[in-house]
């Protein structure tokens, strides 16, 4: 009896997972970038402040996935994608310092770098200074927690890479 209500609850989580992909709704459990929920994912044309679901280019990908800051997911090389806010889209200036991050001259709060991640590892970051982002790439952020490893880390994204924009439905 145990183990029909195993199968049976194993059937009935595996259909609303195919369900939920299908309809493009995805569960978002790290809150560098938005509120952990469930958000669906839509079309959208870029642009500054939307959030967004993207693959990381394949060196980062590799090394996020073999620290554990990501897990198998549908990218290229397995893993899975990241949920970040586009801070800065081609043409806008990205300044990179160790206590701060300007986007277009302007200061975004709680946005140092740090050295290490949790595990007490070493954490590289781009090199210090002002880039101007070019086209074709956007650079993704995680302000919401210092240690969220995005552009600060990574650099610049392709936007190629962004894999469409997402609304919560429902957060906590």
């Amino acid at each position: 009896m145990i183990s029909r209500l195993f199968i049976g609850a194993a059937l009935c989580f595996a259909l609303i997972a195919i369900i939920a992909r299908a309809a493009q709704v995805r569960i978002i459990t790290t809150n560098s970038a938005a509120p952990t929920g469930i958000y669906r994912m839509v079309t959208a044309q870029l642009a500054h402040g939307e959030l967004v679901l993207a693959c990381l280019p394949p060196e980062p990908a590799q090394l996020a996935f073999q620290r554990g800051y990501l897990g198998a997911g549908t990218c290229p090389g397995g893993v899975e994608p990241v949920a970040k806010i586009i801070g800065a889209l081609s043409g806008d200036t990205v300044e990179i310092q160790p206590g701060w991050t300007a986007i277009n001259g302007v200061h975004i709060p709680r946005s140092s770098t740090v050295n290490h991640d949790t595990m007490g590892r070493s954490l590289a970051h781009v090199t210090w200074g002002v880039r101007t982002v070019r086209g074709g790439e956007v650079w993704l952020f995680g302000f919401n927690n210092p240690r969220s490893w995005d552009g600060r880390y990574i650099g610049s994204v392709p936007a190629a890479n962004v894999i469409g924009r997402l609304i919560p439905i429902f957060t906590w």
